[in-house]
């Protein structure tokens, strides 16, 4: 059973924007606190945005202001609006059950001219 199905992800400039939507199943994601997070090349795991379950949202600061965290309980899907994306935002980014320690397989960003 997967949990999450990361999609959105793809190739685009800098300064440009994707939208990431992961679709959500089997555990009760409206008690969830959820999170994207990414690996670029060669580095580790960092935590991109969380989101609780009272909407509250929490930035790394690489990507506040230009990233938004959202999530819609009624149809069990997180997004991540990725904006004036830069070349260090390269990475698979993943959607995580907080909660539950759930982890999505991943989509792929690419950010290159």
């Amino acid at each position: 059973q997967e949990h999450f199905v990361e999609s959105g992800g793809g190739l685009v400039q800098p300064g440009g924007s994707l939208r990431l939507s992961c679709a959500a199943a089997y555990f009760n994601f409206g008690a969830s606190n959820l999170g994207w997070y990414r690996q670029g090349p060669g580095k580790e795991r960092e935590m991109v945005a969380t989101i609780d379950q009272s909407f509250t949202t929490n930035y790394a600061e690489s990507v506040r202001g230009r990233f938004t965290i959202s999530r819609d309980n009624a149809n069990n899907i997180l997004y991540l609006q990725m904006n004036n994306l830069k070349f260090e935002d390269t990475a698979v980014y993943f959607c995580r059950s907080r909660t539950y320690g759930y982890w999505g397989r991943g989509t792929q960003v690419t950010v290159s001219s």
